[in-house]
């Protein structure tokens, strides 16, 4: 009794699946059907009645194309957790020129809603991912449609032959039920393979979008590149140099000071000790900024333990066997995990914070958890945005579960072959 109601509760979810696949993937042909009943209801005499409903055709097509593949991703998603990217070109930044034109990346405009409607169809319509969104309206309507519209074409040859006197009526109305209850949990399933076999972005674009990518990166690295070296010349300048200038001037005046006052000259000279012991502790804390020596030594486990015993939090450590990275990510993660810590309490107010580090498969994961209040996202210029953006350089990815009122949640996954 049991299974027969999970094959009912089966049967009636893929008769709705199947309904739902075969009105999206026919909505083209419907449009086709449409044309061609206009064009018969015209007659022959009317000289409109071929060329209407080509443009009907051509017209409706281009305009439903997309439309049908965005929700035929949303379908293969929400069933069966299978991603298919969309592949479409993003328009780029519109800027204002000191002449007062707007450049969009294609032309000048006067006005910035010029500028982005132009971008706009440019964009649209010199996308490549057009051919393949029109290919698969035409090819799901053979396919995926086709094998969808069982289920659905026997109930209604069900309900119509089960209603009618004649044996032969009755039949078919059996034949239809009997192909619409066992088809309906099977016949929508190959959308998937459809879908991903049409949808899936060409290599060409593939392709451009990585090299776009790695474009964004290389420019985010530069960009942090330059403002890490104008924070150590900063720091040098501001710090460690102006200490040794007075170490230099100290020393200088309690050598002329020796012969004549030897006591002002001693305290010039322990003066100088000061300076030179504070001018010391500050290298040592710019190089930890750099490169922390214990990082380098003893590993990513054992620098952030290190870490967390400098932070005005609760951190607990969690980690698996001593974990040896390649210098590069483990500088990456190590400095994301510091970097995480510091939001925790200056943004959120936290009282306590938990990090975790593991490795699964050839990735390290390093998730960080604080009861803060929350809140927090990946905002344009923001610091999450930019570890993103230094975790993509490595092909790594970055998870946030922050809602209002905490607690927030990041997981830091960075691929590395030498684990």
């Amino acid at each position: 009794m049991r299974q027969l109601g999970s094959w009912a509760a089966r049967a009636g979810v893929g008769f709705v699946r199947a309904c739902a696949v075969a009105i999206v993937s026919m909505l083209v042909p419907a449009v086709w059907a449409a044309a061609v009943a206009l064009g018969i209801w015209w007659g022959p005499t009317n000289p409109w009645s071929w060329l209407a409903p080509f443009v009907l055709v051509c017209a409706g097509t281009l305009a439903l194309s997309r439309p049908v593949c965005r929700m035929v991703r949303f379908l293969v998603a929400r069933w069966t957790g299978t991603v298919i990217p969309a592949g479409y070109r993003q328009a780029g930044p519109v800027t204002r020129m000191s002449t007062g034109y707007w450049w969009n990346g294609f032309g000048y405009e006067r006005t910035r809603r010029d500028a982005l409607l132009d971008q706009k169809w440019r964009v649209r319509w010199t996308d490549p991912a057009n051919w393949r969104d029109l290919r698969f309206a035409v090819t799901a309507p053979l396919t995926a449609g086709m094998a969808a519209s069982l289920p659905p074409a026997g109930a209604a040859a069900a309900a119509l032959g089960l209603g009618q006197p004649g044996p032969a009526a009755r039949l078919t109305g059996a034949l239809g039920l009997v192909a619409a209850v066992a088809g309906a949990p099977y016949a929508w399933r190959p959308l998937e393979p459809v879908a991903v076999r049409f949808l899936r972005p060409s290599p060409a674009m593939a392709l451009a979008d990585r090299v776009d990518e790695l474009t964004a990166q290389r420019a985010d690295t530069t960009v942090v590149q330059a403002a890490e070296i104008r924070r150590i010349e900063r720091d040098l300048h501001d710090g460690a140099q102006a200490r040794l200038v007075a170490l230099g001037l100290s020393l200088t005046t309690a050598e002329l000071l020796m012969e004549t006052d030897p006591d002002q000259a001693r305290a010039l000279m322990r003066d100088a000790q000061a300076g030179a012991t504070a001018s010391l502790a500050e290298l040592r804390d710019l190089i930890q900024g750099i490169s922390p020596p214990v990082l380098t030594e003893r590993g990513l486990v054992d620098a952030v333990r290190a870490l967390a015993l400098d932070i005005p939090l609760d951190v607990t450590v969690d980690a698996d066997a001593p974990l040896r990275l390649d210098p590069p990510i483990e500088s990456a993660v190590y400095f994301g995990v510091a970097e995480l810590l510091t939001n925790a309490v200056r943004h959120a107010h936290a009282s306590r914070a938990r990090v975790c580090l593991a490795r699964h498969d050839t990735d390290v994961i390093a998730e960080v958890e604080d009861d803060g209040r929350g809140g927090a996202d990946l905002r344009t210029g923001g610091g999450l945005t930019g570890l993103r953006r230094r975790l993509a350089v490595f092909d790594g990815t970055l998870e946030i579960t922050s809602p209002p009122g905490g607690p927030t949640r990041v997981k830091m996954e960075v691929p590395c072959e030498s684990l």
